[in-house]
């Protein structure tokens, strides 16, 4: 954990010291200095965009992981249904979201709907292959064991399957919590009147660069702060795997 501060703390540094040398714009590039007092003194704009935006958020990642944990338990267990979905499952990353997001702005709406849906578009792969591959990936002498107990297909997927997925459930789960920041983004980028994504584009169109710096630095807290609070959940859920043993 030191180590990644230091690196932190040397580059701030630089980026000041940089801008004081006046070797940039800082309307182009603002000093770290200037964003700390931005993200204090503008903390009654950025609070309510950040609470939009963690809304969209944490919504849009819920509607994933629903969608995401049943469409790869039904893959698990219905063969065709893999054979038949999962080329469209990697090809829909094929998908560029800038292009796709205003079209589903303009069928939706201006509201809440179209930035769940984008949030979801984005988390929806890597939580479908994770606890997909992760179903797949038994014990081959558990599954033995079960299959001489008479165990049904039902209790498999319960005792057996479901458990070992859950490392690679929350591998799925802490990636799509870390790109889940950039879908709302790019939700309010196409389309909204609030939220932080929303405060960057008016900030810079105000030559307010220091806000907008702030506004990506509440981003950027928020990806890293659910990408350590999932991988808590991890240690405290899945405390039998080793990868979760300090």
């Amino acid at each position: 954990m030191i180590a990644p501060l230091l690196v932190l703390v040397v580059l701030i540094g630089g980026w000041e010291l940089i801008v004081r040398a006046d070797m940039v714009n800082s309307l182009l590039l603002p000093a770290p200095s200037a964003v700390a007092t931005s993200l204090w003194e503008d903390r009654a704009i950025l609070g309510p965009d950040l609470a939009v935006t963690t809304g969209e958020v944490m919504l849009g990642l819920g509607a994933a992981l629903v969608l995401g944990v049943a469409l790869a338990v039904a893959m698990h267990l219905v063969p065709w249904i893999d054979q038949a979905l999962r080329p469209l499952v990697v090809g829909s990353q094929a998908v560029p979201i800038p292009v796709l997001a205003p079209l589903i702005v303009f069928v939706l709406g201006f509201g809440l709907a179209p930035k769940i849906l984008i949030v979801a578009l984005i988390c929806f792969f890597p939580i479908v292959v994770n606890v997909a591959d992760g179903l797949r990936d038994v014990d081959p002498d558990a599954r033995r064991v079960l299959r001489a107990l008479n165990a049904s297909r039902w209790q498999r997927l319960r005792f057996l399957e479901a458990t070992s997925a859950l490392p690679s459930g929350f591998t799925g789960l802490r990636i799509a919590a870390a790109v889940a920041v950039i879908g709302a983004v790019l939700a309010e980028w196409a389309g909204s009147t609030s939220g932080l994504g929303h405060l960057v584009l008016t900030a810079n169109a105000q030559l307010e660069s220091a806000r907008a710096f702030a506004a990506t630095v509440l981003l950027v807290i928020e990806a890293v702060a659910l990408y350590a609070l999932f991988s808590a959940l991890e240690r405290r859920v899945v405390s039998w795997s080793p990868r979760t043993v300090s």
